[in-house]
């Protein structure tokens, strides 16, 4: 009965087009702001904020970009570990050869560097599409694995191939605790999740949509696909470079090529499916999903005493894992996103069966 609108009347064209239209859904978002960056940092353990909620929120944000590009223009893309690559890499230059290089700055940066080399190996997208434009895609994988192994200048001729950074400041103060690495983390998700959910919201949004249902009528109608295709590659290859950027400054420390490599865009591919395509909250309950879950079946074993072997616990964990994915994509092919949007339809209508 508290889910209701009853009464909330749109008076002007802001109140209409507003992102959260109902009030209950504001205080809700309010209240889960306020959680994240006030609450958990205070209340979260080293362990927690390091292992789970840092990598949780850096891979939201590179399936939030995916999201971007395979939900909402239906561009099928095997290449987001590269391009979080070239983000990292390219961050970690800026920092190298240019003194007093401003963290964020760099970060972002290495965002734009994704974003052309995205461009790039997005021009295909004009003239195929579907499968074709995967393999396309995962050529672009391969060429950034390539490229970061054997030319020594993207990694400061390194003679082990692995790069590292330290004292990560911002502004002049050192992020050192895993609290504020993850406000930082969390500051990013925030922003780019507001400007995600408001560039969909917008007519390149509905020109990417138009595009993903029928490209052939959305060029009838005057969209042009060339422009709509290119944009959603460039915008998603920057969300995804940020996040490698991050991911490799944050969360890592010191990486190899290895750590972008298939099995990423992979993982970042089925965040997206399982939590729902085309939905900015999918993105972030497919993380949820493929980063939390593994950790719970390890533990599992062992919060309950059962007396179980480390290699079979291990392929246990796989084999549930699988067989999860499996079952809800047969329970809702639409993601988990999908699975919120009815429950919150039916608490509207609760107890009324229409």
């Amino acid at each position: 009965m508290l889910y209701r609108e009853n009464g909330q009347f749109k008076t002007t064209y802001a109140a209409d087009q507003q992102i959260f239209p109902i009030a209950q859904d504001r205080v809700l978002i309010a209240a889960l702001l306020a959680l994240a960056f006030v609450v958990t940092p205070l209340l979260a353990s080293e362990y927690l904020l390091r292992a789970i909620l840092i990598p949780f929120l850096i891979l939201s944000l590179a399936a939030l970009g995916l999201n971007i590009l395979t939900g909402y223009c239906g561009q099928i893309s095997l290449g987001t570990g590269g391009f979080m690559a070239v983000g990292a890499y390219a961050a970690y230059n800026f920092t190298v050869r240019i003194d007093g290089m401003p963290l964020v700055a760099a970060i972002l940066l290495g965002g734009l560097c994704a974003t052309v080399v995205g461009v790039v190996f997005g021009i295909p997208s004009l003239r195929i599409k579907g499968l074709y434009l995967a393999v396309t895609t995962l050529a672009a994988q391969f060429f950034c694995d390539w490229a970061f192994l054997r030319i020594k200048w993207f990694t400061n001729y390194s003679s082990s191939g692995s790069v590292s950074v330290s004292d990560l400041r911002l502004f002049g103060w050192t992020l050192d605790t895993p609290a504020e690495k993850y406000l930082f983390c969390l500051g990013f998700v925030a922003l780019f999740a507001l400007l995600a959910k408001n560039l969909v919201r917008s007519h390149i949004g509905r020109e990417w949509m138009a595009i993903r249902d029928m490209d052939v009528a959305a060029a009838v109608i005057g969209i042009r696909p060339v422009y709509a295709k290119l944009t959603a590659f460039a915008v998603s290859s920057f969300f995804v470079g940020v996040a490698g950027a991050l991911w490799g400054f944050v969360h890592l420390g010191a990486w190899e090529p290895a750590a972008f490599n298939i099995d990423r865009s992979f993982q970042l591919l089925f965040m997206v499916i399982i939590g729902g395509l085309g939905s900015i909250m999918g993105s972030f309950f497919g993380a949820a999903f493929i980063v939390v879950l593994p950790i719970v079946l390890d533990n599992l074993p062992y919060w309950f005493d059962i007396p179980i072997d480390t290699a079979l616990a291990a392929h246990l964990t796989f084999i549930i894992f699988g067989t999860l994915i499996v079952f809800f994509l047969i329970v809702e092919p639409h993601g988990l996103a999908r699975l919120w949007s009815i429950g919150k339809e039916k608490l509207r209508l609760w107890p009324f069966p229409h």
